[in-house]
């Protein structure tokens, strides 16, 4: 049996630990539990009174953790989506935790297993579904969306410039034939560059805006975020990692909103707010280091922000 720790390094690692400042006896969550690597580092920190509940949709996700993390009597392991948080954690009789860590994005072992279709340098099934009980492929996804909708994801998502000279492509392509394989999408995308674009592979941002369409990324972390204010307590901590700039840009806006005393009435001459933000932000955005970058090339695109309960 291979090792945990044998195809995942987790991101941000060290750093992750310090911002959620982890008090033995709390309470956790892992929002995006993956292969359980940051989780394994929280449990080293808690005590027999203290509480990490992981979480994730995957389905290899949950018989990881089954098999992995089963010896752990503080741990305990909920299958959903990031999305829900709120209602998974009251749904074990729990209303307020301590810190909340979220790993955003698809992990390394999904990338690595070709059979997920989430890579476009191996063979396999154009699927890249994280929760794998979802009927939206990316095959559905490719072989249903009109021009104009895969224009606007792949412009929206991937910041792809040749939107729609590639959404053209696959609908000539799928006219012909079914489009169900990584390498068929991945060369459909490289033949319509009209040029190529200095070391990035040209199909990189097509696949990251399919993924992120398929399984509704942005719209889980906005909802994520936003239930986070209602169930961290006082003090508790909002840990977040992202590795794009879309991703980044909704939790630097969320942090800094709430961060803010909240003029209700914004046309009166005086201001009538709320009474104290929801939360502060916590240090400068976090960056990894030249060693872990070097070790980790997944990190290098990696941004850690924290924020903290006032009220």
């Amino acid at each position: 049996m291979s090792s945990p720790t044998d195809k995942h390094i987790s991101v941000l690692l060290e750093e992750s630990i310090t911002a959620l400042n982890i008090k033995p006896n709390g309470i956790y969550v892992d929002a995006t539990f993956g292969r359980g690597g940051h989780s394994r580092e929280i449990l080293k920190y808690l005590s027999h009174e203290g509480l990490l509940i992981g979480i994730d949709r995957d389905l290899t996700a949950e018989a990881y953790a089954k098999e992995h993390f089963s010896q752990y009597e503080n741990f305990r392991f909920l299958r959903g989506e990031m999305g829900s948080i709120a209602a998974l954690i009251r749904s074990i009789g729990i209303s307020a935790v301590d810190g909340i860590l979220m790993d955003i994005g698809v992990s390394s072992p999904q990338l690595d297993e070709a059979e997920r279709g989430f890579s476009f340098m191996k063979e396999g099934p154009l699927d890249m579904r994280m929760d794998q009980a979802s009927p939206l492929s990316a095959e559905v996804w490719v072989a249903e969306s009109s021009v104009e909708e895969m224009t606007e994801v792949f412009k929206k998502y991937g910041e792809e410039r040749f939107s729609h000279r590639i959404a053209r492509a696959i609908e000539r392509e799928r006219a012909e034939t079914p489009i169900t394989t990584t390498l068929q999408l991945a060369n459909i995308v490289s033949d319509a560059m009209p040029f190529k674009e200095g070391r990035i592979h040209p199909a990189t941002r097509v696949f990251q805006a399919i993924r992120i369409a398929v399984n509704g990324e942005l719209e889980q972390l906005e909802a994520a975020l936003a239930q986070s204010v209602e169930i961290l307590g006082h003090e508790g901590r909002l840990a977040v990692i992202s590795f794009h700039s879309l991703e980044d840009r909704i939790v630097k806006h969320f942090m800094r909103d709430q961060s803010r005393v909240k003029d209700l009435y914004p046309d009166l001459p005086i201001l009538i707010s709320t009474g104290k933000p929801a939360l502060k932000v916590i240090g400068k955005p976090i960056k990894a280091s030249d060693e872990e970058c070097r070790a980790n090339v997944r990190s290098r695109s990696a941004i850690l922000r924290v924020a903290e309960r006032v009220l």
